[in-house]
């Protein structure tokens, strides 16, 4: 409509070009394009400039109120898009904050770039971006109450404008990630299911295979919530026959994939033969992540080389365990990277080889003792998200497999949410 317009123009039909001008505004401001609306109103100035077209004040002054208007939104939207990508970009290079000075740098830097009032916020982009700056910021702080608030409220802007879903299908399958990300880390498991399956009845329509991007997108987050709920559900073997699949896919999409993913990917999978007991696989899958010789995920590195060491201690490997608890200490050392957990999981692996198994009991149930109250440190709920030590130690304690002790939790907290 905007080229047709600009060729009545050319061709001296003003009139019809104006005419033009109206349906394209209509349809930008319908789906909230306001890029192409500046682009509209810069051409309708143009005209009113150049030409005498007998319009009406009020029709001269609303074009001008228009364009005041656009700027301020265009603003606002570069502005709160910017800050939900810097903090995207400060969470792919670090993961979570580790300590109150990450923290604090954190949050001095979202309230410096956050534009003021945000409650008065109305127009759709705005929020969209408005909500990814909170869900972002909330996540990269541990706090997921406030990560799920927002992640909710993202997804729930959509379903106000459903439009908006073939508008901004992208935007719209990320949402959904991160709300089942939130549900997740919150272990909310009904509300989880009941999102996946709204997800999965999306992958199913026209809309998630309009391109390239939004197919592989949907196939990423669609399996990582499937490898997700296994690992909260402690259903670690079922998890598996998954796979195979996943493992097609990502040769399939390779050209379309960042590293950051298929690192994810590896660590949940490496995460899976840990808790159904094949604690070689698991090391297979976290040499792909330990040999990356990239500066993405600084945690997941150091979780991968913590798994890898518990895996190591689960098979006996006492030649190599003294050596390696040095190294993964070393390689956490220098990346600033410790919290209390960390540190109890090498106190405790470096002690155990010191007494005989009858002594081991007593070790263990000091180190779930010591590590078990820490479950609502924010700081620490990072190592526990990743790494399940409490379940891992429980099940030496209580002498189940892991994949038990991980899946009673999960049956508790059904009959909590039924009674």
């Amino acid at each position: 409509m905007l080229d047709n317009a600009r060729v009545l123009y050319y061709k001296g039909l003003k009139l019809q070009s104006f005419k033009m001008l109206e349906k394209a505004k209509e349809l930008a401001k319908t789906n909230h394009k306001y890029n192409f609306l500046a682009q509209v109103i810069s051409l309708e100035k143009k005209i009113e400039t150049l030409h005498i077209t007998r319009s009406s004040l009020e029709k001269t002054e609303q074009l001008a109120m228009e364009a005041a208007d656009i700027s301020v939104h265009i603003d606002n939207v570069i502005k709160l898009s910017n800050l939900a990508l810097l903090l995207y970009r400060w969470y792919v290079q670090n993961g979570h904050a580790r300590n109150k000075e990450d923290e604090n740098g954190v949050r001095s830097f979202f309230k410096k770039m956050l534009p003021p009032h945000p409650e008065k916020i109305t127009d759709f982009y705005e929020r969209l971006y408005l909500y990814q700056s909170y869900c972002w910021y909330a996540f990269i702080r541990q706090d997921f109450l406030m990560y799920f608030r927002y992640s909710k409220k993202w997804v729930d802007l959509f379903d106000e404008e459903p439009l908006m879903v073939t508008v901004e299908t992208g935007h719209y399958i990320k949402g959904m990630h991160t709300l089942l990300n939130a549900l997740f880390n919150l272990r909310n498991y009904k509300l989880f299911q009941t999102v996946l399956k709204q997800f999965e009845k999306f992958a199913a329509t026209p809309s998630s295979s309009t391109h390239d991007n939004f197919r592989v997108h949907t196939f990423i987050y669609i399996n990582a919530a499937k490898l997700n709920w296994h690992l909260m559900t402690g259903t670690f073997t079922k998890g598996l026959a998954l796979v195979p699949g996943i493992e097609e896919g990502l040769r399939q999409y390779a050209s379309y994939i960042d590293l950051h993913r298929i690192l994810v990917f590896n660590y949940k999978i490496s995460m899976l033969y840990f808790g159904s007991g094949d604690y070689a696989t698991c090391i297979d899958y976290l040499h792909r992540i330990i040999n990356e010789h990239g500066n993405l995920r600084i945690d997941l590195q150091s979780y991968a080389r913590l798994l890898h060491l518990m895996a190591h201690y689960e098979l006996d490997n006492d030649a190599i365990i003294e050596s390696l608890t040095r190294s993964v200490y070393r390689f956490m050392a220098k990346m600033k990277n410790f919290s209390v957990v960390e540190e109890e999981i090498f106190k405790f692996i470096r002690n155990s080889f010191k007494g005989s198994p009858k002594q081991l009991k007593p070790e263990l149930e000091s180190f779930l003792y010591n590590i078990k109250h820490l479950e609502k440190n924010r700081f620490e709920t990072r190592a526990l998200a990743y790494l399940d030590v409490i379940s891992w130690v429980e099940s030496k304690v209580y002498t189940k497999p892991m994949s038990e002790i991980v899946h009673e939790k999960y049956i508790k907290s059904k009959h909590r949410n039924y009674s």
